[in-house]
């Protein structure tokens, strides 16, 4: 696993403890969700406890602190019970619910929860900005779980919308033609 750092705010260069992760790769609905994802989340790297001060650290202070977190335990098997993020502590829940692969729900108290997809850090880039686009948009009605197997299965999730079927060039003139 390679992790890309850059030297925290006032850091000495050469100070290994002074680092702190890039800006998370995030994209999160404008307004208010109106699906089943609020957003998506493409962590640079499995490990939540360098990944999630990071995502908390760049989330809107006007949706409150946020003081817990929900993850499915086979995608962070190694995922503490606890967070350290800027200026708090953040509790991690972990769950066996399918319906929570790739998704990790960021609870803020009484102001409310978010959902978003996770997409795997190993994505390839042209795959994790689609995701990161769907997943954010207001109109897409895909799970975490649904929307990532679409995308894993080379299928555009964008596209999986009810449309209704056009009807063949044949079928609209008689082949054999009317007298």
């Amino acid at each position: 696993m390679h992790i890309t750092t850059e030297p925290a705010e006032g850091a000495v260069p050469g100070d290994g403890h002074s680092y702190r992760m890039p800006l998370p790769r995030l994209r999160l609905m404008p307004g208010v969700s109106h699906g089943p994802l609020d957003g998506a989340w493409w962590p640079r790297c499995d490990a939540l406890e360098l990944e999630l001060p990071a995502l908390v650290g760049s989330l809107d202070p006007g949706i409150g602190t946020v003081t817990r977190v929900t993850v499915e335990t086979a995608a962070w098997p190694d995922a503490p019970q606890e967070v350290m993020a800027p200026g708090h502590l953040i509790e991690v829940a972990l769950t066996d619910s399918a319906a929570r692969a790739h998704a990790i729900t960021v609870d803020c108290g009484t102001v409310g929860s978010w959902e978003l997809l996770v997409i795997p850090p190993d994505e390839p880039a042209r795959v994790a900005t689609r995701l990161l686009t769907t997943a954010a948009d207001p109109a897409n009605p895909l799970s975490a779980p649904r929307l990532l197997a679409l995308a894993e299965s080379g299928l555009d999730g964008q596209d999986t919308g009810s449309r209704e079927a056009e009807p063949d060039r044949d079928e609209q003139h008689d082949p054999a033609g009317s007298p």
